[in-house]
């Protein structure tokens, strides 16, 4: 579950679990009880309808999806959220997908455009470029779920990716209430594949990991992140678990390394079934090749949907990628990607 501080007047971003003193647990933020779709108007566009205001929403069911479309957790909740959206259209329920961006890139409406073509999402986004709706409803996490009844009212609350049933159960139940008739307590089946699938949570032992310099944790590279300046960056020979390294030269700033010479490297040593990486193309958009290894071998079987089986894939577009879906025991490997071509643009690690 990734983590966004963001003011009234400027987004921090922080997209790490807060930190809280050994042995207490921290209780996200709770808006149950309040009124916060008001909030809406702060939209700087919308897809796949027209603007929605409080006002017209009164008297429906609403679950709001808090979301960006280069974060993992956030893609293996979409189908769950589509699969509600088609089951209880017809019964009162409006799904509001609201786009708050944590990438600059991500704010971008034709890049919002395409990823809502390619995950299918044909019900309404908010466009939140600007982090207002986000504010509006005091949002801290991707993806939030939150469940509002026909008064406006915020009922229940969900952070992070699970517990599909359960909130399956407040949408039926908050149909019930609104509609005054029973409602059927089935519950959607999805079978997710590709990014979407579900991750293998009993095995992940590697954490969200930042490539820009103002969040990144565990570079082993020689000498250290060198910020905004090129720099020839030595990879780590022995890389400990979810330590992280450049080869070659590279411009590193706050959020995304810039690859300044063909044959650069990033090399992960990591522990998951999935392994992705957010990347972009270079800045006219000119796309980038690459070849991954798992523990100096071509992937094989293991290879991601962004991948063949011998490690060669190109970059297009400002996305996710996933580069490494194992399929038998999870263990410890050296991963490494090799960009045959330069301007490559790297922003973060995420794990399945």
């Amino acid at each position: 579950m990734r983590v966004l501080l963001v003011t009234a007047v400027a987004a921090v971003l922080s997209c790490v679990a807060v930190s809280t003193p050994p042995g207490e647990a921290q209780e996200p933020p709770s808006i149950v009880g309040s009124f916060p779709l008001k909030g809406l108007s702060g939209a700087t566009d919308w897809i796949n309808s027209k603007p929605l205001t409080a006002k017209q929403l009164k008297g429906k069911v609403v679950l709001v999806d808090f979301w960006t479309y280069s974060c993992i957790n956030c893609l293996r909740a979409v189908p769950y959220v589509r699969a509600w959206a088609d089951k209880y259209k017809d019964s009162g329920l409006v799904v509001i997908g609201v786009h708050s961006p944590e990438f600059e890139f991500e704010g971008q409406m034709p890049n919002v455009q395409k990823a809502v073509k390619k995950f299918g999402i044909t019900y309404p986004v908010a466009v939140d470029s600007n982090h207002a709706i986000w504010n509006a409803f005091h949002n801290e996490y991707w993806p939030a779920h939150y469940f509002i009844d026909a008064t406006g009212k915020v009922r229940y609350e969900h952070f992070g990716e699970g517990e599909y049933e359960q909130s399956e159960r407040w949408i039926q139940e908050l149909l019930k209430e609104a509609n005054k008739r029973p409602m059927a307590v089935s519950t959607v089946k999805v079978n997710a594949q590709g990014v979407e699938a579900a991750s293998d949570v009993s095995d992940v032992r590697s954490p969200e990991t930042y490539i820009g310099y103002e969040r990144a944790e565990h570079f082993a590279s020689s000498g250290g992140i060198k910020s905004d300046v090129e720099h020839l960056y030595i990879a780590p020979d022995h890389p400990r678990l979810n330590e992280w390294g450049f080869a070659g030269k590279w411009v590193d700033h706050k959020q995304v390394a810039v690859l300044q010479s063909a044959g650069g490297k990033i090399v992960f040593r990591f522990h998951a079934r999935d392994l992705h990486l957010v990347l972009g193309p270079r800045a006219d958009g000119q796309p980038v090749r690459f070849r991954v290894t798992i523990d100096g071998q071509r992937p094989g079987a293991n290879h991601g949907v962004d991948t063949d089986a011998e490690g060669n894939g190109i970059v297009t577009d400002l996305r996710l990628y996933q580069l490494v879906r194992q399929k038998g025991p999870i263990a410890d490997h050296t991963f490494v990607i090799e960009f045959q071509d330069p301007g490559v643009q790297a922003f973060s690690f995420t794990f399945g």
